[in-house]
């Protein structure tokens, strides 16, 4: 007989409260269709480094039952297990891994596991909407706690005053945190200096909106210029738990016609909870145009806004138009973000690769040259923040990948600065240490006399023998 149906699916993601449940509601799903067992891990502790998330005990949010039968404990074993990555399942599939390996099941971590699922070896993906079905079918066969319970309750008691839109603001570490300095997590959270043509929008077609986000004070100056309603004013802020005060907010979005969010994954669950469409700013403006708006917006009313929001609004801005305008203009947009957020080291960079990118390299070495030996000065300590975000890895990829080649072509026309971020990018990211070696010394031609540089080639030379 075959031990497929003892086969586990597991759940094991450790980040936010959206994308744990997001994962959760996969691997529950798959596992119910698949005919085998689900399982979750639900660590607390985890979540307690992170600066914007906050997560109870899995007592708090599921029953005594659900955590019986599914929870797996604060971890497992990673190795006891294969990996759903990005092929295509089905059944017969699973079935044969299983018969090949005696791993315990798989980790479902990947938000896209469900998509990838096929029935029998048809060529065509399943239809999205029968996916989207299946995920808030799932949602409902969790079993949470009695205290989560009553906050989908209250959710659903709520009167709303006419058909209403919610619109996730989310903040946090995209905004305000470490993530803004990675800039290609931008689309997940929209710009709070876009709201006010969103609610306008919406409004013109009879629709309220639900304002959803992390730092009140941007909510209630967006509630005073558009009009647009809070949780706050269907008592979410009388519950002091943040991760009950998370599910009503989630419930209360389920309510609503349609979300509006970025890529947020907290929106995307309150869309599998209610069944219904979570779309993106584009269904309302283009990019470019949203970008003409936000850019408006700044030039009106910039001081209402948190530096970091601001910030945040020349960012996506930038990041709409960088292919679309002029390096010069790009430049101008992200002077602008980099003297509301001074510490964001990943605006210096791209104005250093828009002046390479005109073989202007002696501007773009300036600012190299002028943050990087303040870093040292200040730190002394190799690699420096600015050459850390750098060689940032998002996913598969490094998030200023596309720009390497530019910093490749300034450090092989002999500049100094770009010849050492040249060669933290080849030791770090690419780990091609003999071409890093080459450009280290491409820069301590230069400068014989730099401990920076001196100190840059050292630590390639040490990685070389590690």
């Amino acid at each position: 007989m075959s031990d497929f149906p003892n086969k586990l699916i597991a759940a094991t993601r450790t980040d936010g409260l959206g994308g744990r449940l997001l994962a959760i509601v996969n691997a529950k799903c798959l596992a119910d269709r698949m005919g085998c067992r689900f399982g979750f891990t639900w660590n607390s502790q985890a979540a307690k480094t992170m600066e914007f998330h906050s997560i109870d005990p899995v007592e708090t949010v599921f029953s005594a039952e659900f955590i019986d039968r599914h929870w797996l404990g604060e971890t497992v074993e990673v190795a006891d297990f294969s990996e759903l990555g990005r092929a295509r399942l089905t059944r017969a599939s699973l079935e044969a891994e299983a018969r090949r390996t005696d791993a315990r099941g798989w980790i479902c971590n990947d938000f896209s596991a469900l998509e990838l699922l096929r029935e029998g070896w048809a060529k065509d993906w399943l239809p999205g909407n029968r996916v989207a079905r299946w995920k808030s079918e799932t949602f409902r066969t969790l079993g949470f706690s009695d205290a989560v319970r009553a906050m989908f309750d209250a959710a659903g008691e709520c009167r709303f005053p006419r058909p209403m839109v919610a619109l996730h603001l989310r903040s946090g570490d995209v905004v305000r945190g470490r993530f803004r300095t990675t800039l290609v997590f931008g689309d997940k959270a929209i710009p709070s200096t876009l709201v006010r043509a969103m609610v306008s929008k919406l409004s013109s077609k009879g629709l309220a909106t639900l304002l959803i986000g992390q730092d009140r004070p941007t909510l209630d100056y967006l509630k005073s210029q558009t009009g647009a309603l809070l949780t706050a004013d269907f008592g979410a802020d009388r519950i002091e738990d943040q991760t009950l005060k998370a599910f009503f907010e989630m419930a209360l979005m389920a309510r609503c016609r349609r979300i509006y969010a970025g890529t947020s994954v907290f929106a995307t669950i309150a869309s599998v909870m209610g069944g219904v469409p979570c779309l993106k700013t584009k269904a309302l403006f283009s990019g470019a145009r949203a970008a003409k708006i936000v850019l408006g917006e700044l030039e009106a009313h910039q001081s209402d806004y948190h530096p970091l929001e601001a910030a945040f609004g020349y960012q996506s801005a930038f990041r709409s138009l960088e292919h679309k305008i002029s390096s010069a203009r790009g430049r101008d947009i992200l002077e602008k973000a980099h003297q509301l957020d001074p510490e964001n080291d990943a605006y210096v960079l791209k104005m250093a690769v828009l002046h390479f990118r005109e073989k202007n390299y002696a501007a773009g070495e300036a600012l190299l040259k002028s943050m990087m030996s303040r870093q040292f000065l200040t730190a002394a300590k190799i690699p420096l923040p600015v050459m850390q975000v750098l060689t940032v890895k998002v996913w598969r990829n490094h998030h200023l990948a596309k720009d390497f080649r530019f910093i490749f072509d300034a450090a092989k026309a002999g500049h100094p600065y770009a010849a050492v971020c040249a060669a933290h990018i080849l030791s770090a990211a690419l780990g091609d240490r003999k071409s890093a070696l080459q450009m280290a010394t491409i820069s301590l031609a230069a400068e014989p006399e730099s401990a920076l540089f001196q100190q840059v080639k050292a630590a390639i030379q040490s990685a070389s023998t590690t």
